[in-house]
């Protein structure tokens, strides 16, 4: 066995039902490893966010984001790796060969967790398949506005995987900070891939934004198309994930106000709410000179990496 590779079998609080058999590579000289998971989800509840169904459908609306997103995410970043710009930079070639190894393995596990919340008669494979939809025609319309400026679609792609990518680096710093998300998540298994799938978001969150600017550079029209790629992408993911969530509650029967509550405090209250505590680090990518390893999560990753086994 290659000397960078270690095999762990992750016995999670002591459940016996929470077994991960995990591959830690580490990708040649990148600065964080692929660890490649296998999860089983067929012990989990229907309603493992504390029997809360409002919730459990709130992150089931996430989850469904995730197999085409990271597959966006994977191709907009394959797609210019050889660009002029980056394809002698040894450092950033092994970022960008492990940032697609993680994202695969996020790709992966998400579509298994989807498939087993589907046994239940949740029908998130039609939620997968708007997603795609969603995505392809955001990425066509915004190729066709800024094509006067002499933008490709690769160069699109790449942008709006810059602003997805801080998306998902801050509410995954959010949820690793969030103590009350973190107590809902009653499930082992549940719990321990939405905080892996967190590290690792922030173990990256630099790597698209360092092949966007090593392409494009610092200047105005950089700055303009970041920025702009991003508003456009929350709007999207705001309306996207929230028709979800209504759907799965309405499927269910359980479009109440009670459940709406629910979904208010724990996602959107000053509180407690996992999105309303991403503002700070949402607004910091309006900064001229922002980057990501600017939002300091050294050791937070570092404490929950060790509270992980990872």
């Amino acid at each position: 066995m290659n000397k960078s590779t270690k095999w762990k079998i992750f016995h999670l609080k002591g459940v016996s039902s929470m077994n991960a058999k995990v591959n830690i590579s580490n990708r040649a000289g990148a600065s964080f490893p692929v660890r490649r998971m296998n999860f089983d989800f067929d012990q989990v509840p229907e309603y493992w966010m504390n029997g809360s169904v409002g919730l459990t459908h709130f992150m089931t609306g996430l989850s469904a984001l995730f197999p085409d997103g990271e597959k966006l995410f994977i191709d907009s970043v394959r797609a210019v790796r050889y660009h002029p710009a980056i394809k002698d930079n040894e450092e950033l070639q092994k970022e960008i060969s492990a940032f697609i190894g993680q994202e695969a393995m996020h790709t992966q596990e998400h579509v298994n967790f989807n498939a087993s919340a589907q046994k239940y008669g949740h029908d998130v494979a039609t939620l997968e398949r708007r997603t795609g939809v969603v995505i392809q025609t955001g990425r066509k319309l915004f190729a066709q506005l800024v094509k006067p400026f002499g933008m490709t679609q690769e160069m699109v792609d790449l942008t709006a995987t810059t602003a997805l990518e801080h998306f998902t680096a801050t509410i995954a710093s959010e949820l690793l900070r969030n103590p009350h998300i973190q107590a809902l998540m009653q499930d082992d298994t549940m719990s321990y891939m939405w905080l892996w799938h967190a590290v690792e978001e922030n173990e990256h969150k630099a790597v698209a934004y360092d092949v966007y600017e090593e392409i494009f550079g610092r200047g105005v029209k950089a700055y303009a198309l970041r920025n702009t790629a991003l508003v456009v992408a929350m709007v999207a993911i705001f309306l996207t994930q929230s028709s979800f969530v209504l759907k799965l509650l309405k499927d269910d029967g359980k479009l109440n106000l009670k459940e709406l509550g629910m979904i208010y405090t724990y996602a959107y209250s000053p509180s407690k709410g996992i999105i309303a505590g991403m503002a700070g680090e949402m607004l910091a990518y309006f900064k001229p000179r922002f980057h990501p390893n600017d939002l300091d999560t050294v050791q937070l990753l570092k404490d929950w990496k060790a509270k992980l086994g990872l």
